[in-house]
């Protein structure tokens, strides 16, 4: 798994391989023991012990065995698939097409009763409309070449998704830089459709759209684009792969970073007026 600068990957990194070392120590041995016990090169046992190499679940096994603690191999393995499931590359994500990935965060969105998301580029995938939706899907599916040509049923799934908007009790407050106002991966009639959309669904009375007006002094620049799912955790969505953030203390940095942008943008009137000067440029 490629190295991430997120905190909460690598803190269960350091935790797995505590755990390791813990079993070690447990078993009377050290890791010369153990790297004969297992037939390993004895800097094999080093690196993992101190977090510098992932383990795979051969290795856990293999580990465990040498310890007398094979009991502990299931519980351990399944510590490894959650920090594995951190970080995902886009390719392990889509190699079944586009359709299962939208499909896969149904459930969190449904759990999720406050929303709050930041896009410097695009508009967040609940707020697209059918046609903006196919813009984008297309366009990763093209510069991610992904396999299977699925994007009309992603497409689909995307805005089944977009009922969460309407149902229940939940908040959504979304964060566009002003710039994405007039970019597009399509034309001008879909942008323009976009954001009279924009128009449609702030209007609803559980949702916040903002709007960060370009200009100097800004008090913070733009960053990546984020999710944040109540407090429980924080997805980004990065060129090589998708990550989950669950750190208590690195979902605040999120969550204080989306009100220094939010304490920027412009609502209501001023928002719509600059909706509206987007779709005038469009002609």
């Amino acid at each position: 798994m490629p190295q991430s600068a997120s905190s909460s990957v690598q803190q269960a990194r350091q935790l797995l391989a505590e755990r390791l070392r813990e079993l070690v120590k447990d078993a009377g041995l050290d890791g010369k023991d153990l790297a004969a016990l297992c037939g390993w090169h004895p800097s094999k046992v080093s690196r993992v012990s101190t977090a510098k190499t992932q383990p795979s679940a051969d290795d856990i096994r293999a580990w465990c065995r040498a310890c007398g603690a094979e009991d502990q191999a299931g519980d351990l393995i399944a510590s490894l698939r959650a920090v594995e499931g951190m970080w995902v590359s886009w390719r392990r994500i889509e190699r079944a097409g586009l359709r299962r990935s939208q499909e896969d965060r149904l459930p969190l969105y449904e759990r999720t009763r406050r929303f709050r998301a930041y896009s410097p580029g695009l508009f967040p995938g609940l707020l697209q409309t059918f046609g903006y939706t196919e813009d984008v899907l297309r366009g990763v599916h093209r510069r991610r070449r992904v396999v299977i040509d699925d994007v009309a049923d992603a497409v689909a799934a995307r805005m089944e998704r977009q009922r969460v908007l309407r149902e229940g009790q939940r908040q959504f407050a979304f964060l566009v830089e002003e710039s994405a106002l007039g970019n597009a991966l399509g034309d001008a009639e879909t942008q323009a459709e976009q954001l009279d959309h924009l128009l449609t669904v702030g209007a609803l009375p559980n949702v916040s759209i903002g709007v960060i007006p370009v200009g100097l002094g800004r008090l913070r620049m733009p960053v990546e684009g984020f999710w944040i799912y109540d407090m429980a955790q924080v997805n980004v969505e990065l060129v090589s792969g998708y990550l989950t953030i669950t750190q208590p203390s690195e979902v605040t940095m999120y969550a204080e970073t989306f009100a220094e942008l939010a304490g920027q943008a412009v609502y209501g009137a001023k928002a719509r007026a600059l909706m509206a000067s987007a779709m005038d440029s469009l002609g």
